[in-house]
């Protein structure tokens, strides 16, 4: 996006640093980090599944020859 506007990096940097505003990710909320915890557990049930029908569809194409 910044080279969108032909911005360079540090005109970016002036801009935040005079609007006060950080480039740091702020704390996590205890809820957010719940959130973001579950988020991650469900995401890595569905790569699981992924993988599982990835494999049943290999096993059955075999099959079929």
């Amino acid at each position: 996006m910044v080279r969108d506007f032909d911005l360079t990096e540090t005109a970016i940097r002036l801009w935040l640093a005079r609007s006060g505003a950080s480039h740091k990710p702020r704390d996590l909320e205890h809820d957010e980090r719940a959130e973001l915890a579950e988020l991650r557990r469900e995401n890595r049930r569905l790569r699981e599944g992924i993988e599982i029908l990835k494999r049943a569809t290999a096993f059955f194409a075999r099959g079929t020859r």
